[in-house]
């Protein structure tokens, strides 16, 4: 299909449709993962989380390492290609999982599968290019609204499928979707960088070290990465802990655990794809970010210290509006930006977030088997979910400072922009 600039409505179309088909295909393998990891390596639930932790560990290392050559590579080669790319690489790593007849394996598949995750990468800029500023905030909900309905879909088919067909056929349903995915990019998603946009690839901007150091030419950014930071290690508390959280604090099963997490997701749709459109241009991207993350520390709190699994129901509604600062705090960021670096940026993010992600699972999973060992001082299986209350609140105190400098410099920049040499 020949490269072209589509319309943004069609291109938004298409990229929701490959982030949700993506999204299903991941949500399958979540509520089965401890019992794999448990059959693999023969150990408890709670030793489970930490084999859980390194694995994440591995996927975040991977993606740290290849997000920002994947970023580069798409702003030089189009949008496309990388993500059809991406797309396939996905696919092989479920065959690798779902047929790992060693815990070893599910290394290699997840090493694998950070090298592919920028897959999210390429559609935040897929979407960079074809949205005016404007309207930045509300597309980039719709990528989060497309995970919130694969999230919603795709736990709930995990947890049947896994409770009557074993841990291993989730991932192989999911490796079947992942390439009718990349098969479904490659017929109809076009591209969305014209070549005279493109720019040459850079090692020295493509590898993680430089796509960091990059951030210095942009200072207004460095307190908003810092809170995007703050977002994603809290974030990361839910899928490093919630399967292994529920099962051992209330019993809950392969199904029990796919429903709660159909549940987050048809929540974090509902505030990506609805609520995000309507509030955001209300009270605006800075009041969404604060609306967000405090809400979010309301909803970990509760997971901390529910009592009955019913409970966690209820703090699932405060936790999803966390949706509405991660789209707003990325398009405030990438607002401060030329068009043709969009790519870079979404890499420098998907970098950040992954080194964020190297530690944030290893911290949260090892709280949880801490305070579940046996023989622990303090029992508290909801150490994580406190810890990760605790980063959203930092994130919105940090957000405010950053809100005053920012304040400071648009005021300086108008001032002397209103300055006439005589």
């Amino acid at each position: 299909m020949p490269a072209s600039t589509p319309t943004a409505r069609s291109a938004l179309l298409f990229i929701f449709i490959t982030m949700l088909i993506d999204t299903i295909g991941l949500g399958i393998t979540l509520p089965v993962a401890p019992r794999l990891i448990e059959s693999l390596a023969h150990v408890d639930l709670s030793t489970a989380a930490r084999y859980g932790s390194w694995l994440f560990f591995s996927y975040a290392l991977m993606q740290f390492l290849f997000a920002p050559v994947i970023g580069n590579l798409s702003d030089r080669f189009g949008r496309r290609p990388v993500l059809i790319v991406s797309l396939t690489m996905l696919g092989i790593d479920y065959v690798i999982t779902g047929v790992a007849p060693t815990i070893g394996w599910l290394f290699v598949g997840r090493l694998l599968s950070g090298i592919a995750g920028a897959a999210y990468t390429t559609a935040n800029a897929y979407i960079a290019d074809v949205s005016s500023a404007e309207k930045r905030a509300a597309n980039f909900g719709l990528v989060g609204a497309a995970f919130g309905i694969g999230f919603v879909l795709g736990p709930a088919l995990g947890g049947v499928i896994g409770q009557y067909f074993g841990p291993r056929m989730p991932f192989l349903v999911a490796a079947c979707l992942a390439f009718a995915n990349a098969l479904f990019g490659y017929f109809v998603l076009r591209e969305s960088l014209p070549a005279e946009r493109r720019r040459k690839f850079d090692i020295r901007r493509a590898n993680p070290v430089g796509a960091l150091l990059q951030l210095k030419r942009y200072p207004i950014l460095l307190a908003l990465v810092a809170v995007f930071v703050l977002l994603r290690l809290g974030h990361d508390a839910n899928p490093a802990v919630w399967s292994y959280y529920t099962m051992l604090k209330f019993g809950w099963t392969e199904a029990q655990v796919g429903l709660s997490l159909a549940m987050i997701g048809v929540c974090m749709a509902i505030v990506f794809g609805g609520l995000t459109r309507v509030v955001v241009p209300r009270i605006g991207e800075s009041g969404a970010v604060y609306v967000g993350t405090l809400l979010a520390a309301v909803g970990f709190t509760g997971y901390a210290f529910a009592t009955q699994g019913w409970q966690l129901y209820v703090f699932i509604v405060p936790f999803a509006m966390m949706g509405l600062a991660t789209p707003a705090l990325t398009a405030i960021m990438s607002k401060n930006v030329p068009s043709n670096e969009q790519g870079e940026l979404q890499g420098t993010l998907a970098s950040v977030g992954s080194l964020t992600s190297v530690v944030a699972p290893v911290i949260m999973a090892n709280l949880f088997a801490h305070y579940t060992r046996p023989g622990a001082s303090v029992y508290f299986p909801g150490a994580a979910f406190l810890a990760a209350a605790g980063c959203m609140v930092s994130a919105a105190i940090v957000f405010s400072r950053s809100a005053a400098r920012r304040k400071v410099a648009a005021t300086a920049n108008q001032v002397l922009g209103s300055v006439t040499p005589r």
